[in-house]
């Protein structure tokens, strides 16, 4: 009996050390040795401080070392082989002369990593090598905003932490190019989220092999707060380990993005909202989600929204104040395109037109067009968010 129990207790004992400490690839060496460099010639981040704190806790409680310099004299052959990872935090113009550019090339052709936070892209435009390995140049930015991001690649170590979707706060950069064709995208913005993207299909984060490296950049981090935000600065810890080659991740480029946005599925009868077309109502009569049931959620602010059909870009109106069924056929959102999004504490949503404060219904539990004619919700005027 005794051997018998000790023979278990000695089995969940290698269970539970398997559970919590799974090897790394037999390929990976460990992350130890991290430079971050913070030299500008252009614009200067006042987050450059809050990013190296951060990176430098990071490594406190993952075991590697930091060093922190803007000495570009420091980007020679022997001093950077002792790095796994070569973070450019925020850098700005040109900050490496030639005999630099060249160690730093070698650096990566001998399998070094690469990290592009935030103004990486707007460093060294006369240097074509760099560019393509930070993967895109910064164009333009709008004003500090929210935005909704999402997340296309849930596998990689740098994002696995993340849900479909993140709102955040930051100075969201537009790119001379798409680099889509030429790297991973791990996180696009949603552009209908925010004011001044100009893009389109417009890739945030993304990783991607180069020259014999890696590199993985992420156009996040202007705002000091993003070094206190716990999902930023564990994507940032997963980026430095992809960067690195301590994990494995999957950086082979996808060229076509994945559907992206917001599908009603009615609660009633558990089929999806379609907007087939400018001139047929809206009904909830599919059962599985394609181009005409996809919508952009616009948040108009004070919990108002409005939906845009993706299959022809126009709003979804609450046709003559509620009085007809809903239509996909205006070119803006005004008062009749304006919903107020109710949360149900069933984790539904409901629709009440602005126009004459009634709730969407999915008429017949799907079988007649969407109209906004009820003063009550229940379980016909009760709706679905489903993302991606």
């Amino acid at each position: 009996m005794r051997s018998r129990a000790l023979a278990l207790v000695t089995s969940l004992a290698m269970l539970l050390a398997t559970l919590v400490a799974l090897p790394a690839p037999a390929s990976a060496a460990p992350l130890t040795k991290v430079l971050v460099f913070s030299k500008t010639a252009g614009f200067r981040h006042s987050s450059i401080p809050n990013g190296i704190a951060a990176i430098r806790q990071l490594g406190t409680a993952n075991g590697f070392t930091v060093t922190a310099t803007e000495d570009a004299a420091q980007f020679t052959t022997a001093n950077l082989a002792q790095y796994q990872a070569v973070v450019f935090l925020s850098t700005t113009g040109d900050v490496l002369n030639a005999s630099q550019q060249t160690a730093f090339e070698s650096y990566i052709a001998a399998g070094g990593g690469y990290v592009g936070v935030h103004a990486a892209a707007d460093t060294e435009y006369s240097w074509p090598w760099y560019g393509g390995l930070v993967g895109a140049w910064f164009d333009s930015h709008p004003a500090i905003q929210s935005a909704t991001v999402r997340v296309e690649d849930r596998t990689n170590p740098s994002t696995a932490h993340l849900g479909d979707t993140w709102v955040r706060s930051d100075e969201w950069y537009n790119y001379r190019t798409n680099p889509r064709p030429n790297v991973r995208v791990l996180a696009s913005l949603d552009e209908s989220s925010y004011s001044g993207g100009n893009m389109g299909d417009h890739p945030i984060t993304w990783c991607r092999a180069y020259g014999g490296g890696r590199a993985w950049y992420t156009g996040l981090g202007h705002t000091e707060e993003s070094y206190t935000d716990p999902n930023f600065t564990r994507m940032l810890l997963g980026g430095l380990r992809v960067a690195a080659g301590a994990v494995a991740a999957d950086c082979t480029p996808r060229t076509t993005p994945p559907p992206s946005g917001t599908s009603l599925r009615a609660r009633a009868n558990n089929q999806y909202v379609s907007a087939p077309n400018a001139t047929t109502a809206l009904i909830a009569n599919r059962s599985a989600v394609g181009a005409t049931e996809r919508f952009d959620l616009v948040d108009l602010g004070g919990g108002n929204v409005a939906l845009r059909a993706k299959a022809n870009g126009m709003y979804v109106a609450a046709e003559n104040a509620g009085a007809a069924a809903l239509i996909a056929n205006r070119a803006a959102a005004g008062a009749w395109e304006t919903f107020q999004l109710v949360r149900n504490s069933d984790g539904t949503v409901s629709l009440r037109a602005l126009v004459n404060n009634r709730y969407v219904v999915a008429e017949n539990a799907g079988a007649a067009a969407l109209i906004a004619n009820r003063t009550a919700i229940g379980q016909w005027e009760k709706f679905d968010l489903v993302t991606g």
